[in-house]
């Protein structure tokens, strides 16, 4: 097993807090399974959480985990939610409390919307993290032109960004080369596209219609390559040098353990230039919130 693809991966836990993701049939996990996936993913040298205020109680069950685990400690990236009044110094501090950390690894804004919209307060983030309590000030952004803006903040140190089998390396082009130039971190999520990659090409589900063509075109590379779609999708991620993190969410203990596992198995470079050729027309489709 690779501890260096082990480190680089992020668990979310949108799950731990909400029903999510288009391939979802169990629901919200349960705080029992929540704290079990918690210690595997612990145990297999995966070290940092991505939370959000916005993901129901996802910060209690980690902080119900570090209470009841304190010798294993994640560090753990939260969000501001996309709008919000109070003042950032009392939310941190109440991120804090809630998640039973020291410090935030990193505090993002939700959406670019809300990086523009709150750049007067970048003074806060700067003393925040001049304190100790944030490590590193960061914003999720879904295209191209958001990254290009953000990359003109010096003092943005995290770029979260979708990346993916379809929103892959023929759509992003350079821009990843450029943000890794600027000295930035980038952490990628939507590694499966909320299980898209595995629904049925003969779905009724519209989002699955629309993208049926790029479908087959995947399932194409997976068969004659004899290579499961998780593993082309975790690894066709975590082997691109210009991604430091590569962020995923798991319903289920066995689905944490099966990502995992893949993590032995890394792709060719002919595959990875194969997806590279899955171009998709509108990329609103590869847009989760816009799905219907």
């Amino acid at each position: 097993m690779s501890k260096t693809l082990n480190n680089k991966l992020i668990l979310g836990t949108v799950q731990m807090g909400l029903a999510y993701g288009i391939n979802n049939t169990i629901g919200k996990v349960s705080m029992e399974d929540s704290h079990n996936i918690l210690g595997y993913a612990f145990d297999n040298g995966i070290r940092i959480l991505d939370s959000a205020e916005a993901y129901g109680n996802a910060h209690d069950v980690i902080g119900s985990f570090h209470k009841n685990n304190p010798k294993k400690s994640f560090e753990v990236i939260t969000k501001l939610p996309h709008q919000f009044d109070l003042d950032i110094n009392d939310k941190v501090n109440t991120y804090l409390t809630e998640l039973q950390v020291g410090q935030l690894h990193a505090l993002l804004f939700h959406s670019f919307g809300s990086y523009e919209a709150n750049s007067h307060n970048f003074s806060v983030l700067t003393n925040l993290k001049a304190s100790g309590k944030i490590k590193h000030i960061g914003v999720s952004v879904y295209t191209n032109d958001e990254i290009e803006e953000v990359l003109l903040n010096d003092e943005v140190d995290i770029i979260q960004l979708p990346f993916n089998l379809f929103d892959n390396s023929n759509l992003r082009g350079d821009i990843l080369e450029k943000a890794k130039a600027k000295g930035k971190i980038i952490h990628t999520r939507s590694a499966l596209l909320q299980g898209l990659f595995f629904k049925d090409v003969d779905s009724e589900n519209n989002t699955v219609q629309s993208l049926k063509k790029e479908l087959v075109q995947l399932s194409t590379i997976s068969k004659s390559s004899k290579t499961s779609i998780v593993q082309l999708a975790l690894n066709y991620c975590l082997q691109q040098n210009t991604i430091d993190n590569v962020l995923i969410g798991v319903d289920s203990l066995q689905q944490l353990v099966a990502n995992v596992e893949v993590l032995n198995h890394s792709i060719k470079d002919e595959m990875i230039q194969d997806i590279n050729k899955i171009k998709v027309a509108d990329i609103n489709l590869l847009n989760p919130s816009l799905w219907n």
